[in-house]
């Protein structure tokens, strides 16, 4: 009897915790968020500062610049927002095509992605495509499952900056636990990202079909090995395409004046 009042117990709070936290994404999509604003923000800084302490930072002023421009270009989309003191954007210097952007507003930014992301329209596709993943909040979303899914072990005892919780928090945030190697997140996630960076980068002057041109990039960078898309957790490189393209016949004329960010 115990034992089944006890079951019966979580469950009942588990249905509250999941009404309670229900909201909507920036596109609609329903989402589930147990954390708040301020812990995730908190967990973004604290593994930044990490990373920063164990990675290769770019010193190059060339680069630097040139990624602070279009990140500047894109963030002044958002307009000032209470808590958030602004973007704080570090280019790592690291053959790793890839960049990241973390609650707290975090950005990183490999240099091996410039060998890809060949101009400042695609450089930031990718960008634009980082912040939403931060807009949308995902990092909050997937560790939220997580924790859903632990409930029965752990209900409402997860201290996200302590040491017995770091795997679960660094893999919400898409980080790994070793630093450098980042974590993808679910297709409707990227998809969503996808959107919301297209219509970010054609608010701030820049060319949204270039964002095709990057992903037909990323293709050839990965010699075109791809797994089937119901294997993987990204959408593939075509089904990608045809979603920017149809995106873009939806996007209204942009009235910013273009950047002009000088690649390196």
């Amino acid at each position: 009897m115990r034992l089944f009042h006890s079951l019966r117990l979580t469950s009942m709070l588990a249905s509250a915790l999941f009404i309670s936290a229900c909201s909507n994404s920036p596109t609609g999509r329903q989402q589930v968020l147990l954390f708040s604003e301020q812990d995730m923000s908190q967990l973004g800084v604290q593994s930044f500062e990490q990373m920063k302490d164990k990675e290769k930072i770019s010193t190059d002023p060339k680069i630097n610049s040139y990624v602070q421009c279009v990140t500047r270009a894109l963030t002044a989309q958002l307009g000032s927002q209470p808590n958030r003191p602004g973007w704080e954007v570090v280019v790592f210097d690291s053959d790793q095509i890839n960049a990241f952007a973390l609650p707290g507003g975090k950005i990183g930014v490999y240099t091996g992605l410039l060998g890809v992301a060949t101009n400042q329209d695609q450089l930031a596709a990718v960008i634009g495509h980082e912040i939403g993943h931060v807009l949308a909040k995902h990092s909050n979303e997937r560790l939220s499952r997580t924790q859903l899914a632990n409930l029965g072990l752990q209900l409402s005892s997860v201290a996200l900056g302590g040491t017995e919780y770091q795997e679960m928090a660094m893999a919400g945030l898409g980080l790994g636990v070793q630093y450098g190697i980042l974590m993808p997140y679910g297709r409707a996630q990227e998809s969503e990202s996808d959107i919301i960076g297209l219509r970010m980068m054609s608010q701030a002057g820049f060319d949204p079909n270039q964002s095709i041109a990057l992903w037909q990039n990323m293709n050839k960078a990965s010699g075109g090995s791809q797994p089937p898309e119901i294997l993987s957790t990204h959408p593939s490189h075509a089904t990608r395409i045809d979603d920017l393209k149809a995106e873009i016949k939806r996007l209204p004329p942009s009235v910013a004046k273009r950047p002009q960010c000088t690649t390196p």
